[in-house]
């Protein structure tokens, strides 16, 4: 019992880590430019790109929308395409599936 009460505490610990490291990757990558959690800047926020994808197996569409860029989505402003010199494909499909969870 000791054990898994030990557990679930350092996996509590571990996901605001999990987290952080997420948004740093993003951060590096360059989204956190034009995209916040829960406010729209340049392009929408995380929050409106989940809703709009709520329900959605869309991890794989959306990175291909990152990977070539795009426009007229979320507004007459495009989004640049982002290859993988600025985010790998791991870090980009992390990156996916917490947008769709805010």
């Amino acid at each position: 019992m000791k054990a898994l009460l030990m557990l679930a505490a350092a996996l509590g610990l571990a996901l605001p880590a999990a987290q952080a490291s997420v948004e740093e990757t993003m951060t590096k990558a360059g989204c956190m430019a034009c995209h916040a959690k829960d406010r729209k800047l340049v392009g929408p926020s995380f929050k409106d790109v989940a809703a709009k994808y709520k329900g959605q197996d869309a991890v794989g569409a959306l990175a291909q929308k990152v990977r070539s860029g795009g426009k007229g989505v979320y507004g007459p402003i495009p989004m640049p395409p982002t290859g993988p010199d600025k985010i790998s494909d791991g870090d980009l499909k992390q990156a996916l599936a917490w947008v769709l969870k805010q």
